[in-house]
């Protein structure tokens, strides 16, 4: 067994499921086996453990319960929404009985702040709503009207922007490729529309034409942190979560080759890519080995996955 899977293998069984479906090419059976034991061991079953009887995380729907409504700008990743985006990335099978028990909770109880809509009806936000559109998609609620809002917030250049209402006229990378992998993920589950396709097309178009990370006009790097590992992701941009977008949407574009040498080139000698980067703030606990600075099973796992897809050609 290669050095970098064996490493991933002696992880928790949200890693081992993914590395035996996407770089081993394990029997479906047994992947399905190791699958079925997120929801009842490790990080996932810890995160389904604190959901609340009335369906939240932590109080809250964005924000947690305790979080300084004064403090517009606070990020802390323990409340539903980020909570709901975790159980996807670890991959609770959407069937397992606990999952449905807290989609369950979530569908009949959890409203959102901004003006009582249900969870699943969805925000105003761009990058909100593309984060729910992979929720929703994932767990089999229906969705359709989050993609009407979204569709209806594109911008002139392509992409999205959460300051839009505030009177933004050029899209940002973040709410960008929340609202990518949103309709990327729907248009998978349920075969989407062509009105949907074009506008993924165009936000993908917005992201290639800077090579998922430079500016047009300089080629200078747009933001440091676009060049930085992170995990989780949140709501921030990478180049790594570019590509694992494009990956996972199928689509292989020769502008990408710049961000995939860059990803390439920060596997360390142990065969390993490195954390680089933290998005701050409090979490309801932390994952064993996943330190700023230190090799990282989540980046190193999607780092090889990218790769593989790249070098197939």
């Amino acid at each position: 067994m290669d050095d970098a899977v064996e490493y991933l293998m002696a992880g928790d069984p949200a890693i081992r499921w993914q590395v035996m479906a996407d770089l081993t090419d394990a029997a479906p059976e047994e992947v399905t086996a190791e699958r079925a034991r997120v929801a009842i061991d490790g990080w996932g079953a810890r995160l389904l453990d604190a959901q609340a009887e009335d369906g939240l995380w932590d109080g809250g729907v964005y924000r947690p319960g305790w979080a300084d409504e004064s403090r517009p700008f606070f990020d802390a990743w323990t409340a539903t929404h980020f909570s709901l985006q975790q159980l996807v990335d670890f991959g609770v099978d959407p069937a397992h009985p606990r999952m449905r028990e807290a989609i369950r909770r979530v569908r009949e109880n959890v409203r959102w702040d901004h003006a009582g809509e249900r969870y699943f009806a969805g925000e105003t936000e761009p990058c909100i709503n593309g984060v729910l559109l992979s929720i929703g998609a994932y767990v089999g609620e229906p969705v359709d009207p989050v993609v009407d809002t979204i569709l209806g917030g594109r911008l002139a250049d392509g992409g999205w922007n959460c300051w839009a209402e505030e009177g933004a006229r050029v899209s940002s990378f973040h709410s960008t490729i929340c609202v990518l992998e949103g309709l990327r993920d729907w248009e998978q589950a349920t075969g989407g529309t062509d009105a949907a396709r074009d506008a993924r097309h165009a936000g993908e178009e917005y992201l290639l034409e800077r090579r998922l990370l430079v500016r047009r006009s300089t080629g200078a790097v747009i933001d440091p942190r676009f060049a930085m590992t992170s995990y989780p992701v949140r709501w921030f941009y990478d180049v790594l979560r570019g590509l694992e977008h494009l990956r996972r949407a199928g689509r292989r574009d020769p502008r990408c080759a710049d961000a995939v040498e860059l990803v390439r080139g920060k596997r360390g000698a142990d065969g390993l890519w490195r954390l680089e980067n933290t998005h701050e703030g409090p979490t309801l606990f932390g994952m064993a080995g996943e330190r700023e600075g230190f090799p990282s099973r989540w980046v190193t796992l999607r780092a090889l996955r990218v790769l593989r897809w790249w070098d197939a050609g």
